[in-house]
Formats: structure tokens, sequence, C-alpha cells
């Protein structure tokens, strides 16, 4: 290996998604629709949250800041991939790959986190409803969303340190649509064995751990509901968890399926799949999900929409 070449590369070039010219018309609209919907709804979720007195509660703090992270991850993908739709070159900086990849990582460690949280805030909501305002408070809130950030930035600069270390002396064609960390690690010549191995312990770590968290937290949300005597009571208390857990379904089941399956099964063309329903689909997704099926965030919009009318 020559280490001459591991600091002469300047830029990477994306192959995309699809090179028919007769499915690039029809991607690209879908996909800008798609764009679209999630960044005015995520960008309306924030902005209906921090103006509506009724919505200034933990459970829609934790959320608009889920909408951020969508609108983050979903804006550092969306609009290169659909400018490379078209273009003839696809080409990406060395720096500005590096960026996409850790906004990218910060924002899904983000959001892996900040499901967890959420769950904590039902399970103390339902289960410990006579101490919820204090052991939810406005401080603990906050201390809650800087560690979920402060965790999100480690671990990315960490990944982003590492792959970004590594030589590239051969190809600078990622088989991809953005800087994702598998099609990143395919063209490197250096031994990729420590990124792996980080990938699993570390990230591996976070989606375990906020995966038991939420287990844990519906566990005694379960308990806390089944002790309650009116049906009206017990359907009212896990309507409030639908949402949530619709989310968290999704989104990790996305997470472990791509991250996680067997090596053998891994192909990049069905990679790019996965990565465009976790990149674009679920942050429009999930704002639909809690407006959809939030009576609060309903009577929100009402309210918004009386005012702007009359």
């Amino acid at each position: 290996m020559d280490p001459g070449n591991c600091s002469s590369l300047t830029e990477f070039f994306l192959l995309g998604i699809t090179d028919n010219p007769e499915m690039k018309v029809v991607l690209f609209t879908a996909f800008l629709v798609v764009y679209l919907i999630s960044l005015l709804t995520n960008l309306g979720m924030i902005i209906l949250i921090r103006t509506d007195s009724q919505l200034h509660t933990p459970m829609y703090f934790f959320l608009s800041h889920l909408s951020f992270s969508d609108l983050c991850y979903s804006t550092a993908v969306g609009p290169k991939m659909l400018v490379d739709i078209f273009a003839k070159n696809k080409s990406i900086p060395f720096l500005g790959c590096a960026l996409q990849f850790l906004i990218v990582c910060i924002f899904i460690d983000t959001e892996c986190m900040l499901l967890a949280v959420m769950a904590f805030d039902r399970y103390k909501a339902i289960s410990r409803p006579l101490s919820y305002a204090i052991d939810m408070s406005s401080k603990v809130c906050s201390q809650l969303l800087v560690g979920v950030y402060l965790v999100g930035l480690t671990d990315a600069l960490i990944h982003t340190s590492l792959t970004f270390h590594l030589c590239f002396c051969g190809s600078n064609e990622i088989n991809h649509f953005f800087c994702d960390i598998p099609p990143v690690l395919s063209i490197s010549c250096s031994d990729t064995q420590v990124n792996v191995l980080v990938i699993f312990t570390i990230f591996g770590f976070i989606e375990l751990s906020t995966i038991c968290g939420v287990l844990v937290s519906y566990g005694y949300i379960i308990s806390s509901v089944l002790k309650i005597r009116s049906a009206k009571g017990r359907l009212k208390a896990f309507s409030t968890c639908a949402s949530h857990l619709t989310a968290v379904s999704i989104f990790q089941g996305t997470m472990l399926y791509m991250y996680f399956r067997p090596s053998s099964s891994y192909s990049l063309d069905q990679d790019k799949i996965t990565s465009l329903f976790y990149t674009l689909f679920i942050p429009m997704l999930n704002p639909l999900i809690y407006s959809l099926r939030n009576k609060d965030v309903k009577e929100a919009l009402q309210k918004l929409k009386n005012k702007i009318l009359f």
C-alpha cells in the first residue's frame, strides 16, 4: 500500500440509486414529494409544539426534538440525492462526505435514544402520576436531552474519525446515494475489522440499551394499566402510547435489519432500499403518526387553523 494515496483523495463519486433513465423522473418525483412532506410536517410539528401552550409538556418537548432529528438527517441526505438523480457528475468532496456521514450518525443515534427517553416519560406519566411533575421537571428533561445529544455526538465522532482515517487507494466510487458506513468501508484498502467491531460494540450497545429501556418502561406501563378498573381508563392510557410504540417499532426494526443482519444476506442494492426507508420515509412517517393518532396535536392543529382563518 502506498501511504501517499491515503492523503491524496479529495472527493468521492456517489453512484446513486439507479442509472435507468426511464426510472429517473418517477423516482425524482416520488422522492421529492416524500422529502417535501417530511420537511413541512416536521417543521410544522416543531412550530406547533413551540407555539401552543397546551403542548408544553415533557412528551411534546421530546417529540419536537424527535422532529428536529428527523429533519436534520433527512436534509443531510435528501437534497443531494435528488440532485444526483439527474446529475452527470455525482461527486462529493472528501470533507463533505465526512460531514454528511457525521450528521447522519449523530441524529440516528439521537433518535434511538429519544425514543427510549419518550418511553421513560410515558412510564412516569402513567405509573407514577402523582410525582410526574417532579420526576420530569424541565431541569430533568433538559439534562436527559443534553445527555442524548452528547452520546450521539461522541459516537458519531468516533465512527467518523475511524472511517475517514482509512486509506482509499483504489476506487473512489461509493455504490450508494450517500456516505453511509457499509459502502464507504467497502471501498477502503485498509483493514476495516476495527471499524466493524466498533460499530457492533458502540452502536450495538446503544441499540440494545434503548430497546431494553423501551421494553422495561412498557412492562411497567402495562402492569400499571392492568390495575386500572375502568375499561375507558385503560383504553385512554394505552392510546397515549400507541403512536410512540408505532414509531419505535418502525425505526428500531429498520435499524436492526440495516446494521445487524447476517453478512451472508448483505447486498448493496438491498442496502440502498433500506437506507431510503430510514433516511426519507421514516422522517415523513413520524410526524404523521403522532399527528393523526394524537388528540392533543389534532386539537392544537384545529386551534391554529381557526386562528389563521378567523
